[in-house]
């Protein structure tokens, strides 16, 4: 089917999900100077990189396991078995640094800037002036007076830029030749202690550690996009040191049977981590998406945002939520879904009847032994237990033309190594964003 469907209540937004279900398009990715090639592209290639998309405007590896040799279901047992490493250079770093860095950040994010210390570091997001998500990064405080946005896929550093020509704060706000990695899997920390020392293993959950790797300088953050145990090493200077960097890591990483992959979706969505742009944008607000933690309840200084989602949480407690689809984490049938989707596939009620809604995050867990989705639905049809229908591919149907069974479920799927902000707010009771 190539037609937008109109049954999908998408009335909330300016501009509809291109819910055409068009498949996979074989075009050939064309690399020019108009797309970034990071420090570390040539490496990636050189490691078996076979495919790539863009993000943030710069080539990103998304394939290193050909389907012949086991794909992705390979990466993802080296993920979970053993350790990863993973270029993601494409989280470019946006630094904020001056006098007034503290309250700039403060008044970009919803969550309370001043409470995270020098060398910490938190999930957060930023929103437009309607509550709308523009960009969910770890931000890095790597000093009182200096902060990084280590961006998901969007252009936050013109909205950055963009905010203070209003405010006129004393700040600079500019990328910087930082280029993180990614050093993810149950022996993540065995080899970050042969890279960096012993002083590794007193890094908290979103610490920071300022170190040496080769002779490079680099910020270590005990974060990552996996569920596993994880860490991040962002390479200062990395147009200078990417080559010195990854040589290191792959030489220490032989003891532990170190895999070069693609980032981890299999475990992210497990994890109910979500991805910017696949799973929400700039027309999706925190209420919709698991992310109201992010939402404080506690009195902050005034941020961009603040009086549309107090407004909406006061609507939502009132009965009446301003949005039509919420967030729904799913077990569906169907043959094992073994690659990223094309489309955003359609979901439909158990009475066989017309879409209501689309998955937006889908894939095999082999330990669960079932496909998994996030996606969204109408807010009266994302009870867990609900009955749906997903109406997947042939390739992944079990019947030809026909849907497979759906339900909704709890999310996260399986858990992280670290419980996320909002598995913690949960077990305390509340949402309060800290």
């Amino acid at each position: 089917m190539t037609d937008q469907p109109r049954s999908v209540d998408q009335s909330d937004r300016s501009v509809p999900v291109n819910l055409r279900q068009s498949g996979r398009t074989p075009t050939e990715l064309l690399v020019s100077t108009r797309v970034r090639k990071s420090p570390y592209w040539h490496l990636s290639h050189a490691a078996g990189c076979w495919r790539a998309t863009v993000y943030n405007r710069m080539y990103h590896p998304r394939g290193y396991v050909r389907p012949e040799n086991g794909g992705a279901a390979a990466e993802h047992e080296a993920l979970t078995k053993h350790v990863t490493l993973w270029n993601v250079a494409v989280e470019r770093q946006i630094r904020v640094q001056g006098p007034d860095a503290e309250r700039f950040t403060d008044y970009v994010i919803t969550r309370d800037a001043t409470r995270i210390e020098p060398l910490h570091a938190k999930y957060v997001i930023l929103c437009n002036e309607r509550g709308g998500i523009l960009n969910d990064p770890v931000l890095l405080r790597l000093a009182a007076d200096e902060f990084w946005f280590s961006a998901a896929d969007s252009d936050v550093l013109f909205w950055l830029q963009g905010v203070n020509v209003g405010l006129r704060m004393d700040v600079e706000i500019d990328e910087i030749d930082v280029c993180p990695v990614q050093i993810q899997g149950p022996k993540a920390l065995a080899l970050m202690v042969d890279l960096v020392g012993e002083g590794i293993r007193d890094i908290p959950y979103y610490g920071l550690l300022e170190a040496r790797i080769a002779g490079c300088p680099v910020v270590v953050s005990q974060t990552g996009f996996s569920g596993e145990k994880g860490y991040e090493i962002y390479l200062r200077d990395a147009t200078l040191h990417a080559e010195a960097l990854w040589g290191a890591v792959i030489e220490a990483g032989r003891a532990h049977r170190l895999a070069v992959i693609a980032p981890g979706h299999q475990r992210r969505i497990q994890a109910g981590i979500l991805s910017w742009g696949q799973d929400i944008d700039h027309e999706t607000v925190p209420f919709q998406c698991n992310l109201a933690y992010q939402v404080p309840r506690r009195k902050k200084g005034d941020y961009i945002g603040r009086a549309a989602l107090e407004r909406m949480r006061a609507e939502i407690a009132a009965g009446r939520p301003p949005f039509s689809m919420v967030m729904a984490g799913m077990t569906l049938g169907g043959k094992p879904i073994d690659d990223y989707a094309p489309d955003f596939w359609l979901v439909s009620d158990a009475g066989d009847g017309d879409p209501i809604g689309y998955l937006t995050s889908p894939w095999y867990a082999p330990e669960l032994g079932t496909n998994i989705a996030l996606g969204y639905v109408p807010v009266g049809r994302s009870a867990v237990g609900t009955e749906l229908l997903v109406w997947l591919p042939d390739e992944y149907a079990s019947k030809p033309g026909a849907p497979v069974r759906a339900r909704v479920c709890e999310v996260p799927f399986r858990p992280s190594v670290n419980p996320s902000a909002r598995e913690r707010a949960h077990a305390r009771g509340d949402d309060a964003a800290v």
